[in-house]
């Protein structure tokens, strides 16, 4: 039975960062389960509007997490403060899904995903913006290169599948702040962070159902035969995906966890070319490596930074204003 948050002594905390080797299989596992929601969505779309997948998907996950944490026994009441945030998380989640799913009505999984990869360097833009971190020439040059990369995945895809193309962008802005917000909701247990969030997707996304005309995805259409087993199976699968990436974030650290998550790409083009034939273009590859070279010097660069020692602080210098402030205001480098 997990216990709800505390203050715990160093021993007892020590645990969750000292078990690199299962929180790395553990995002293993959110490789190979996130793109069977991909999967379960674009097959769902053959029959039904992208709203109503939308929704179906966060109803199933709402309906497992409740329970989870019934079970577990975690509490659900929610502050002022995280009511607001987590209303916010929905929204960002709900705009992030419709995205993506309404791009893979047109778009092959691999492709879609590939574009959506450029969130990393979306997320250090935001954090530049809106928090005011620290951003080396380096890291803006990777992302450039990265951006680069996901326009030659978009520039085929307009060609072909029109404004499409453009949605898995919206999808990376839109989780990016998803992530933002998500680091402000620490008081929260992981467990009851999905449960709430889905339930507030819910609420917020149901009135898209009529308000969305049908050429952008509104409606709503009983669904029939293999088409409850599509939307079962998106939100048992975005359930256990969206749980093996919290726990492995818990049990590992970041800089462990980020640089598998490129893996997700590889399954999901295998599953892409598996259950509907659809393979990359020469283009696309060299646009998918761009992004994952790219990102993944973008994580290095995050460990050097993170592993680069801090200057030692005197006991007489700390209780020197003059000598601590211009310490506290320098903002730490970054490449």
């Amino acid at each position: 039975m997990q216990k709800p948050d505390a203050p715990t002594t160093a021993p007892t905390a020590a645990p969750q960062a000292d078990r690199p080797l299962l929180g790395a299989l553990l995002m293993l596992g959110f490789c190979a389960t996130a793109p069977l929601i991909d999967v379960g969505s674009k097959l769902a779309t053959r029959s039904l509007p992208v709203a109503e997948i939308t929704v179906a998907r966060f109803v199933v996950q709402g309906v497992l997490m409740v329970a989870l944490a019934m079970i577990l026994r975690i509490r659900l009441r929610l502050t002022p403060r995280e009511l607001v945030l987590t209303i916010a998380r929905a929204a960002l989640s709900l705009i992030a899904t419709i995205g993506f799913v309404g791009a893979m009505v047109r778009m092959p999984i691999a492709d879609a995903l590939a574009i959506a990869q450029i969130e990393p360097f979306v997320l250090m833009f935001l954090g530049w913006a809106l928090l005011g971190e620290s951003v080396g020439p380096r890291r803006i040059l990777a992302s450039i290169v990265g951006f680069g990369g996901a326009l030659l995945v978009v520039q085929p895809g307009l060609a072909s599948h029109g404004v499409a193309a453009i949605l898995p962008l919206i999808t990376a802005f839109a989780f990016a702040g998803y992530m933002l917000v998500t680091r402000q909701l620490r008081s929260l247990a992981p467990v009851a962070q999905q449960a709430t969030t889905a339930i507030a997707a819910v609420i917020l996304g149901l009135p898209f159902l009529w308000i969305l005309p049908d050429s952008l995805g509104g409606g709503a259409v009983w669904p029939h035969g293999a088409a409850w087993a599509y939307l079962g199976g998106m939100g048992v699968a975005a359930t256990l995906s969206h749980i093996f990436l919290t726990y492995a974030l818990r049990l590992a650290p970041s800089a462990l966890i980020a640089p598998l998550g490129y893996v997700e790409l590889a399954s999901a083009t295998l599953l892409g070319w598996l259950v509907f034939g659809d393979f990359p273009a020469p283009m696309v590859w060299a646009g998918i490596a761009l992004i994952v070279g790219s990102g993944l010097y973008l994580i290095h660069r995050e460990q050097l930074a993170h592993r680069r020692p801090k200057l030692p602080v005197t006991p007489a210098a700390a209780t020197t204003p003059a000598a601590t402030a211009p310490q506290a205001a320098r903002p730490r480098k970054a490449g």
